[in-house]
């Protein structure tokens, strides 16, 4: 068993920008990452399954998403942070040091971090992987420039859908919103707003089937939910808007959430229900999901313990 004044749960740009911030200020943090093989538990998060990032301030020509992580984490272990590659498999807070099992051991920690992150609710479809990041999407403010005069399409029928839809009549010359019934669940003015765009074509009782294109993007397999019947839409690119899950399952009955899973932490603050123990990043945001709010909450969180642990230890 190890001990270290602070542990980091997560390695996207909320955990690395935790460990930058921690590492600098001598406190040693062990980064634990998760693991390679699983999407919801990737390590640096997110951004590792995407291609361009051109919005992240600093990087005028744009940069790509693994390359951006990796940078994060050199700069964090320039500074002495640890990291371990593996899947947190259970957490105490009940107890002094916290302790936090990793497979077959455990470390213990004054204080954690939980940068965990969140998924986006995916199709379930065999190319996803594949297209991700080539024509096939999960945020439109990320994406939406580089289909600038391109027919598109949006799945899904919630507030994030229709808002993603009208985001990207900014730069669309068509945006399909396929939902699988015949009503939106988005609420009545943005509803009212997207279906009175010239831009949007809804695209009613249908579900997305299969996705067409080899390198790239080509179009979507559609199946009418009403007659079974399928047909082929031409597309350069498809925003899957069916909503998120934060990666917060290991905290269930240990850390205050909301319904939806985003873990609770105090207004201005990113301090959780249980002293010494801080949240940041996509865990606790389901409101801006950028990689820069991330990034900027995990210096919170990093200044948050930092404090904590001068005024408690």
């Amino acid at each position: 068993m190890t001990h270290h004044r602070i542990v980091i749960i997560g390695s996207g740009p909320a955990g690395l920008t935790a460990a930058i911030y921690t590492a600098r200020a001598n406190l040693e943090p062990l980064i634990i990452e998760g693991e390679p093989s699983s999407t919801s538990d990737q390590p640096g998060g997110q951004l590792m399954l995407t291609t361009e990032v051109e919005n992240f301030p600093g990087f005028p020509d744009g940069i790509m998403g693994p390359e951006l992580m990796g940078r994060m984490r050199q700069q964090a272990e320039r500074f002495g942070a640890e990291f371990l590659t593996e899947k947190v498999t259970a957490v105490d807070f009940s107890v002094r040091p916290f302790v936090v099992t990793v497979r077959q051991h455990t470390v213990t920690a004054d204080s954690v971090i939980v940068s965990t992150g969140a998924q986006s609710l995916m199709l379930g479809l065999e190319d996803e992987a594949r297209l991700l990041g080539h024509g096939l999407s999960t945020c439109a403010t990320c994406d939406g420039f580089f289909f600038r005069g391109q027919e598109i399409a949006v799945v899904g029928g919630g507030d994030s859908a229709v808002e993603e839809a009208t985001f990207l009549t900014k730069f669309a010359s068509k945006v399909h919103l396929i939902h699988r019934r015949d009503t939106l669940r988005a609420s009545k003015i943005m509803q009212d707003r997207a279906l009175s765009n010239p831009i949007i074509e809804p695209v009613w009782n249908a579900v997305v089937e299969r996705l067409l294109g080899t390198d790239r993007l080509e179009g979507a397999v559609l199946r009418d939910t009403v007659t079974g019947q399928t047909r082929t839409l031409p597309l350069q690119g498809l925003f899957v808007a069916i909503g998120h899950r934060p990666n917060t399952d290991l905290f269930r009955g240990i850390l205050d959430m909301e319904d939806n899973g985003y873990l609770i932490t105090r207004p201005g603050s990113t301090a959780t229900n249980i002293d010494g123990v801080f949240a940041c990043g996509d865990v606790q945001d389901h409101t801006y999901r950028q990689a820069i709010t991330a990034a900027g909450s995990g210096c919170m969180a990093a200044i948050d313990a930092e404090r904590w642990l001068e005024s408690s230890h």
